[in-house]
């Protein structure tokens, strides 16, 4: 059930039975030579519409643009700042929370929206209590990462073993190209990649990974090895998001 497809009434309908949402989050950012710019919002999509069919949970609008502010020397990446994240997933879960949900399971897709969004976690359940918004005490949030997924990297390392890298991975591309087969690029790529830099500014990212790849190799990716990581992180995400729906 997509929020974004479905009525107030069917929403009202469905909180009288679960007060579960799941949320994808990703982020616009380069991909190295051949990977899609929007390559950790269409994963974090996928897999939550997977999760959200499987579990009969509502899923909500993906966060296209998340915490990318190092990838910003590559042409076409957008960011937002953690201070305007934080103040996005605040004002999310005030909305959602005057309208009766309190568990939000988030899908994340971008490693680099890890800090920020635990951050926005912590300041939006002050900013609810201070709210004294009803049900604001029970509201609890998850932070899912489908790429830490324990089956996830275990099939990463069987297919690619330390060319799967840590960004522009040829897992992610995988996913996307399963995703979106018609968008497959193509790209030469040099064997000598850079890896283990430090994370500081955009330009020093740029200079210390000039084609955008973190030790990987995406030319590794097919379609099919991306339907097998769409299918573990599905089934490994919705038994999560069942035992926190129904924890306390």
């Amino acid at each position: 059930m997509l929020l974004h497809l479905s009525t107030w009434i069917e929403v009202e309908a469905y909180l009288t039975q679960s007060q579960g949402i799941i949320l994808p989050i990703g982020s616009t950012e380069q991909h190295g030579p051949s990977g899609l710019i929007g390559t950790d919002a269409i994963c974090a999509e996928a897999i939550a519409r997977g999760v959200g069919d499987s579990t009969r949970a509502i899923v909500g609008p993906t966060i296209n643009v998340g915490m990318a502010l190092h990838h910003t020397a590559f042409p076409g990446s957008i960011s937002l700042r953690p201070s305007t994240l934080i103040l996005v997933i605040r004002d999310y879960l005030i909305s959602l929370t005057r309208a009766g949900f309190t568990k939000f399971f988030f899908i994340n897709g971008h490693g680099g929206n890890i800090a920020t969004l635990k951050a926005a976690f912590s300041e939006s359940y002050a900013v609810l209590s201070d709210l004294n918004l009803p049900n604001a005490d029970q509201v609890q949030c998850r932070l899912t990462n489908w790429f830490t997924c324990s089956s996830v990297q275990h099939l990463a390392r069987e297919l690619y073993g330390s060319q799967e890298g840590s960004h522009a991975t040829p897992s992610e591309v995988a996913l996307t190209q399963y995703v979106y087969p018609e968008a497959i690029k193509q790209a030469e790529l040099s064997p000598e990649v850079a890896s283990g830099h430090p994370i500081y500014g955009a330009a020093n990212f740029r200079q210390r990974y000039p084609d955008g790849r973190m030790g990987s190799n995406p030319n590794l990716a097919t379609p099919e090895h991306g339907r097998q990581f769409y299918e573990l992180a599905v089934k490994e995400l919705s038994n999560s998001y069942l035992q926190f729906l129904n924890s306390v």
